[in-house]
C-alpha cells in the first residue's frame, strides 16, 4: 500500500483521469500525496474506435488502456469497484459491496449513464452504449449468435455516435447477410451541431448505404417504435435496437450534495472545480461547465484531462488551481462510414474520403499508443 499522506481518490476510469495517471508517471507523485483510482474495470476502452471494431477494421482488444497498469506506474493504489454514494462533507465514497473510502481530495470522471428506458420504453432488444464495455460485450454475442440470419436493427440517435452506429450495424463485419438498418434521427436530425455541409455529407452516404433514416423523436408503444406524431416502425422485425441518445447524469453525486446544474451533471468552474465543494474536482459526461456550454464529447474530455490533472497537483500542494479549460472555437470529429471511409467536421470544413478513415485511425491509434508505452513505465 502506498505511505500515509494527503489522499487523492479518483472515482472513475474516464478519458481525463487517464491524462492524471500520465502526468503521474510523468512528473513523479506529488510530495505528501498518495491516490486511489476507484473504477469498475481495469481498462479504459476507447469509445471512439468502437465502430472500427464492428467493421473489423481492427481487433477486439486494440481500442484498451490499461488503467491497472497506468496506476501502477503512477505509484496509485486501484481498486476494482463501482461507487454508489458521495459524501462530501465526510469526504467518503461508498461503493456498490458496501466499503467506505475516506479522501482529502477528490475528483470524478465515471461518465454519464444510459437512459434508454426512461426515454423510449422497456424492451429485451434495446441496447445501451453506455457503459462502453457492456455494449461491446452485447454486439459481440448478439452478433454471434445471428451471422447467418437476415436480421433488421434499428439505431435511434441522430447525434455523431448514432451515425457512425448505423455505419458500423450496416457494415458489420461477420455476417452472411449485411443487416437492414433504420436510423431514427430525432427532431433535431442528422448531426445537428455540425455544419449544413456536413449534415448534407451524412445524408447522402446514408441513403447510398440504403440505411433508412426517420425524423422525430423515437418511443415505444404497442407494438412498434414510434417516431414523431406518425411514423412508426413495427418492432416485431427488429432484432436489436441500439441506444445512442447522449448521456444522462449518475444520481449518487446530487444526492451525496454536490451542487449540479438542472440535469443532475456535476456543475464545475473553467478549472474543472466543484462550484460547492472545492476539495472535490469532475470531468467528462459525469460534469457541466457553469460558466459556458462545452458539449458532453470524449474530444472534451480528452482535452480537458491535462488541466484536472495541473489543478489536482496544485490543489495537492495547496495551492489555488490556475489552469482553465478553454476549449477551441471548434472541434475536429471524424466519423467513420463503417466502408473504409470517413466524413470529417470541423466548423464549416467537411471532407469525405479513405484518406479521412486514415487519418482517424491515425489519432486513435496515437492516443492509444501513447497510454500503452507509459503502462510499461515501471
Amino acid at each position: 500500500m502506498s505511505a500515509p499522506g494527503k489522499h487523492l481518490l479518483l472515482v472513475g476510469g474516464g478519458h481525463a483521469h487517464v491524462a492524471v495517471l500520465a502526468d503521474w508517471i510523468r512528473h513523479g507523485r506529488p510530495k505528501g500525496a498518495r491516490a486511489t483510482l476507484l473504477t469498475p474495470h481495469p481498462a479504459l476502452r476507447y469509445s471512439g474506435m468502437v465502430p472500427g471494431w464492428m467493421v473489423g477494421e481492427h481487433e477486439r482488444l486494440r481500442g484498451i488502456v490499461d488503467l491497472a497498469g497506468l496506476a501502477a506506474a503512477a505509484g496509485m493504489d486501484l481498486e476494482l469497484a463501482r461507487a454508489v454514494a458521495f459524501d462530501p462533507v465526510a469526504r467518503t465514497v461508498t461503493t456498490a459491496a458496501g466499503q467506505r473510502i475516506a479522501f482529502d481530495l477528490a475528483s470524478l470522471d465515471t461518465g454519464g449513464v444510459g437512459h434508454a428506458a426512461s426515454t423510449l420504453g422497456e424492451d429485451d432488444r434495446i441496447v445501451e452504449i453506455r457503459p462502453i464495455e457492456r455494449f461491446v460485450e452485447r454486439i459481440a454475442g448478439w452478433r454471434e449468435a445471428n451471422r447467418v440470419r437476415a436480421v433488421r436493427a434499428a439505431v435511434v440517435g441522430g447525434g455523431a455516435g448514432g451515425v457512425e452506429l448505423a455505419f458500423a450495424l450496416r457494415n458489420l463485419a461477420g455476417m452472411a447477410v449485411r443487416p437492414e438498418v433504420v436510423l431514427v434521427a430525432g427532431s433535431a436530425g442528422l448531426v445537428p451541431s455540425m455544419s449544413r455541409r456536413v449534415r448534407r455529407m451524412v445524408a447522402g452516404e446514408l441513403e447510398r448505404q440504403g440505411i433508412a433514416v426517420v425524423d422525430g423523436n423515437a418511443r415505444l408503444a404497442s407494438g412498434a417504435l414510434l417516431a414523431g406524431e406518425t411514423s412508426q416502425i413495427s418492432l416485431e422485425p427488429l432484432d436489436i435496437v441500439l441506444a445512442a441518445l447522449g448521456s444522462a447524469a449518475p444520481r449518487w453525486p446530487g444526492e451525496g450534495g454536490l451542487m449540479v446544474d438542472a440535469d443532475g451533471f456535476v456543475a464545475v468552474d473553467a478549472s474543472q472545480r466543484s462550484l460547492s465543494h472545492p476539495h472535490v474536482f469532475a470531468a467528462g459526461d459525469v460534469a457541466a461547465r457553469a460558466d459556458r456550454d462545452v458539449p458532453h464529447s470524449g474530444v472534451h474530455a480528452v482535452f480537458a484531462g491535462p488541466v484536472l490533472a495541473a489543478n489536482l497537483r496544485a490543489a495537492l500542494a495547496g495551492r489555488e488551481p490556475v489552469e482553465r479549460y478553454r476549449p477551441r472555437w471548434n472541434s475536429l470529429y471524424l466519423l467513420s462510414t463503417g466502408n473504409g471511409r470517413a466524413i470529417a467536421s470541423y466548423g464549416p470544413f467537411a471532407a469525405k474520403g479513405r484518406w479521412v478513415a486514415r487519418l482517424k485511425r491515425w489519432i486513435d491509434l496515437r492516443w492509444i499508443n501513447t497510454y500503452a508505452g507509459l503502462a510499461g513505465a515501471m
